[in-house]
């Protein structure tokens, strides 16, 4: 009742919650990626371990499968490149 939207944060490690939210509700539903979810795929990078381009877009294309309708991200600035 009076719910615009339904929220999951954080969005990584929760992707099976958003996909029963989405099987179940019909309310937009966002995903939030929070900070730490964003500094650990930046930490990632910087160790050389994997590509920073490849992992967020991996990591907002899982969440948008996952079935979320919007994703607030601290990759917004760099991921705008690709939509």
């Amino acid at each position: 009742q009076g719910a615009d939207f339904l929220m999951v944060k954080p969005a990584m490690p929760y992707l099976d919650v958003l996909h029963r939210l989405r099987e179940q509700f019909t309310l937009p539903l966002a995903a939030y990626q929070v900070s730490g979810e964003y500094a650990m795929i930046h930490a990632a990078a910087q160790n050389g371990w994997i590509n920073l381009e490849q992992a967020m877009l991996e990591s907002l294309i899982s969440i948008k499968r996952a079935g979320a309708d919007m994703i607030l991200t601290y990759f917004a600035k760099e991921a705008v490149r690709y939509v």
